[in-house]
């Protein structure tokens, strides 16, 4: 079986360098000897054989349960050298990931109860732990980096501006914000824009939140958050925008959700989508991620995408593609994540620190490796509702950002 192992890692590392040490102590090298030399000790055959039979799922797992140990490097520095080959998955995994493809609409079957279970495993977490990693507006999603140097508070506010941009909100106008979070991009919306603003989402923990801070805001034209799908609510709105929930939705979903913004989104109305996707074309989802981390979830690709916007009857007037600027938010999460790991274990234990740093490391390093990007479409229902060139949206960030001062919403800083 060493022989074996060694010999598909051969076949699958060529560049950087990757250390292994095996079970019996055998020590072993792979790649061109480029770069950072990172190193592993796999401390069963158990663990061993797992990666032989399955690399995807298992490297995953023999890291979370100890048994594959990071002698030089992190884990981040073992990903960014395994995600950076030639090819984006062992060739001996292959099958297996026909297979999944295969039965990847069964995964993804996202009914209203499952939908809600989905959400409830992860985002219903103790929510001090999102506290220890995000920005103080709890933003879980891709931040908008302006510049290198930004943080990750300005880079959120950047992200929420620019998307408040594109929906060119007048005063008064009723928005729809599905999956709406904690609650910050609608507060933004409300605030600074003057929006009327009703946020839905599945998870009880974000709801609870949302309505304490909403409450918090306490003017005439606060928020208002419902526990409800999207589905389920009754229109029509004015602006429609998501971030962050439809890799949620499934693909077998796809239609429902388009049909459902269509009728909800009024004649004048615009609507701004903001999602992971794949540049790649169709694919699966990690089987670590979908066991683990996101249950249900897919990451889309936009020829996936857009022919249920076109069947909707709606129109795509803009499309803008977020290069990096995931890989850049999940840097500053996992590295505020592991500022605070002693207090993520006493939340928790040493094992669920290791599945989550490997969660956010495997997150970055796919979308700095590989071929994860975000993507931001603005639809309509009809012509003439957006300006014909994208100036406007320079125009109308300026614009928020002089009403942001002294107008913003008190954040929540994390821990409060």
């Amino acid at each position: 079986m060493d022989r074996l192992l060694e010999f598909c890692f051969r076949q699958f590392v060529r560049r950087g360098t990757l250390k292994v040490t095996l079970a019996n102590g055998r020590r072993l090298a792979f790649g061109d000897g480029t770069g950072q030399a990172v190193a592993i000790r796999l401390t069963t055959p158990a663990a061993q054989r797992h990666l032989l039979l399955d690399p995807e799922l298992a490297f995953g797992e023999v890291y979370t349960d100890g048994t594959l140990v990071v002698e030089e490097g992190t884990i981040a520095d073992i990903l960014a050298v395994v995600l950076d080959q030639p090819e984006m998955a062992p060739r001996w995994a292959k099958p297996q990931w026909l297979l999944r493809y295969i039965v990847r609409n069964v995964q993804q079957f996202n009914p209203r109860g499952r939908s809600r279970s989905n959400v409830e495993s992860h985002y219903d977490l103790d929510g001090r732990l999102y506290s220890l990693f995000l920005d103080s507006d709890r933003q879980y999603s891709c931040a908008y980096f302006e510049s290198p140097d930004s943080s990750l508070d300005d880079a959120q506010l950047a992200k929420k501006r620019h998307l408040a941009a594109k929906l060119l909100i007048e005063r008064g106008q009723r928005v729809l914000d599905i999956g709406s979070g904690w609650g910050g991009l609608a507060l933004y919306l409300a605030e600074t824009a003057g929006a009327d603003v009703t946020g839905v989402t599945l998870s009880h923990e974000q709801f609870e939140v949302s309505k304490a801070r909403a409450h918090e805001h306490a003017c005439a034209n606060a928020p208002t958050f419902l526990l409800q799908d999207y589905r389920d609510v009754p229109g029509p709105f004015d602006r429609i925008v998501s971030v962050g929930m439809f890799e949620h939705v499934g693909v077998d979903h796809y239609g429902t959700f388009f049909r459902r913004c269509a009728e909800l989104l009024s004649d004048d109305g615009v609507m701004v989508l903001h999602s992971i996707g794949r540049s790649e074309g169709p694919g699966i989802t990690n089987p670590w991620i979908a066991r683990y981390i996101f249950p249900g979830g897919y990451i889309p690709a936009l020829s996936e995408v857009l022919p249920h916007i076109e069947r909707a009857g709606l129109l795509v007037c803009d499309i803008e593609i977020l290069r990096l600027h995931y890989a850049e938010t999940l840097k500053a999460w996992r590295q505020r994540f592991m500022a605070r790991r002693e207090e993520a274990a006493a939340l928790y234990d040493e094992r669920f620190v290791r599945l989550w740093e490997f969660y956010l490391a495997a997150s970055e390093m796919s979308f700095r490796k590989q071929n994860l990007m975000n993507f931001q479409i603005q639809i309509t229902k009809r012509q003439g509702i957006i300006p014909i060139t994208r100036d406007y949206i320079a125009r109308q960030e300026a614009k928020l950002r002089g009403l942001e001062h002294g107008n913003q919403p008190r954040l929540q800083i994390a821990g409060e």
